[in-house]
């Protein structure tokens, strides 16, 4: 295929409050050649006058590919005027090369208000593909737009919600207008070549479901599976961020604490696990008010809940701890010490939070927010303990448990080694960041596994105990120089996002 091509196009003209607007809509399909890339339109109306569009990314498809939309709404109200017919190209700029997409040596046409048009190659196409399923919806709309010519007998939606274990059939029903339901102005269907087909996917309480369109003709069955990727929408995903605060030895602390919680906002964190959580020592009996992680909470976007407790006193000055954040309510709480010792003066004194939480369409989790000591101050015991616990609070009515924080250990480091050995706990950010890498270690356990990891510099993990119900998905670090939120502490965060397994 070319670097940049039309799918589909429209040029509607509606009547709203005895005002007519414009709105014109593009659908692009680009080659994903690079990450920074520039997808636009250059457009003009029946005036002439060239305007530039840009698109904007909307989802993958198929193997390395992008589908980007770009749309425009004409108001004459608002000092626009209308373009009546519009001539267009496409434009891609990507790594110093310019890409164009035309119709051959001329460009684009769309005429005034004729609605709906595919672009030259497309037949079948599904119509402004939603990703995601919101959380009480049971009914998955879809909408799909049929080249006249192919003639079709039926069109009907092929769809899953496990893993395509069983099949079902969602058949597609003709809309004899294509009508803008925001007006009620309406348009033959078939004048410009293209029919629209609309269905319902009952989802239920599925997680997430897959799906192609088929499309039968008199001799064949045409497909739109996406490019080869099938199309898939699902439930909100469980996103985990685990952060080591730095106990209050930052410059500009408060100022970094609203970064961490403006990038909570922004990422929409469901569970944050947070280290070095500190509040002044005062006389042992701390000072709430200050306490960082509640600090960090009471700036957040929703409400979120927190449970914390600490271990020893940090910087001769601090209570300090660990915490868990929360969109959703605790189940259970708990608190103890994974280290021998106890004494609040010794840095070694180790106490891990537990909190048990039941998310939607996810299920039932442990999580544990942990700070373990070096592995010449007892991180061994400590974790064996935090094992034995985490095991014993393991149960089947658990989705998941999960160990996040600073373990104190490098990447691929004899005591990392001792966890893979210990075939209970699987690093989830190597997982959907390196899976090659993370199958490598964790299935097949190599005696090298200190050199495969040797650019690895995280000593901060989501563990997950092997033979839990969710997998990792995606991961990404935060709060790294150079990022939106920048460096906020002397550790990174690391975020990994998870979905129900198979």
């Amino acid at each position: 295929m070319k670097p940049i091509q039309l799918l589909r196009t429209e040029n509607t003209i509606t009547l709203h409050r005895q005002r007519a607007c414009q709105e014109l809509v593009f659908v692009i399909l680009v080659e994903n050649i690079a990450f920074e890339k520039l997808v636009e339109v250059h457009w003009a109306g029946d005036d002439k006058v060239w305007h530039t569009l840009q698109a904007t990314h909307r989802s993958s498809a198929g193997n390395n590919l992008e589908i980007w939309r770009a749309q425009a709404t004409l108001d004459p109200f608002e000092g626009a005027r209308l373009h009546g017919d519009v001539e267009f190209a496409l434009h891609y700029r990507v790594l110093g090369m310019d890409f164009w997409d035309k119709a051959g040596s001329y460009n684009y046409l769309s005429m005034a208000n004729c609605g709906l048009l595919l672009g030259q190659s497309a037949r079948l196409l599904n119509i402004d593909f939603n990703p995601v399923l919101s959380e009480a919806q049971r009914y998955y709309p879809v909408t799909v737009a049929v080249r006249q010519s192919l003639r079709p007998r039926r069109v009907y939606t092929h769809w899953t919600a496990d893993n395509w274990r069983s099949t079902h059939i969602a058949p597609c029903f003709l809309t004899m207008l294509q009508e803008d339901h925001r007006s009620g102005s309406a348009r033959e269907p078939f004048l410009y070549g293209t029919s629209t087909w609309l269905t319902q996917i009952d989802a239920g309480h599925a997680f997430r479901i897959e799906y192609a369109i088929a499309c039968e003709t008199r001799n064949r069955t045409i497909w739109d599976n996406n490019f080869g990727r099938n199309y898939v929408a699902h439930r909100r995903r469980l996103k985990i961020l685990t952060l080591n605060l730095h106990c209050y030895q930052e410059e500009n602390q408060d100022a970094k604490l609203s970064q961490i919680a403006k990038a909570i906002n922004d990422l929409d964190i469901d569970i944050v696990c947070l280290q070095e959580v500190a509040e002044p020592w005062e006389a042992g009996q701390g000072n709430w008010n200050s306490n960082a992680a509640k600090l960090i909470r009471d700036r957040l976007r929703w409400h979120y809940h927190l449970y914390t407790d600490w271990s020893h006193i940090g910087f001769d000055r601090y209570r300090e701890g660990v915490a868990v954040l929360s969109r959703y309510g605790f189940l259970m709480t708990d608190a103890g010490y994974v280290s021998s010792g106890r004494d609040v003066r010794s840095i070694d004194s180790r106490k891990v939070a537990m909190v048990q939480v039941d998310v939607p369409y996810i299920g039932i989790l442990n999580i544990f927010s942990v700070h373990l000591s070096w592995p010449s101050g007892g991180f061994y015991e400590q974790f064996d303990r935090l094992r034995g616990w985490a095991n014993h609070k393991h149960g089947e009515h658990l989705a998941a448990t999960f160990l996040c924080g600073d373990f104190n250990i490098k990447a691929g480091s004899q005591p990392y080694e001792a966890i893979v050995q210990g075939r209970e706990y699987e690093d989830q950010y190597l997982a959907a960041a390196s899976p090659d890498a993370f199958e490598t270690i964790f299935r097949s356990q190599p005696q090298d596994i200190g050199s495969q990891l040797a650019a690895d510099d995280r000593i901060d993990f989501i563990f997950m105990r092997k033979y839990s119900g969710l997998h990792a998905v995606a991961a990404y670090q935060v709060f790294t120089t150079g990022d939106d939120y920048g460096r906020v502490s002397d550790h990174a965060g690391y975020c990994v996002e998870f979905e129900p397994g198979w």
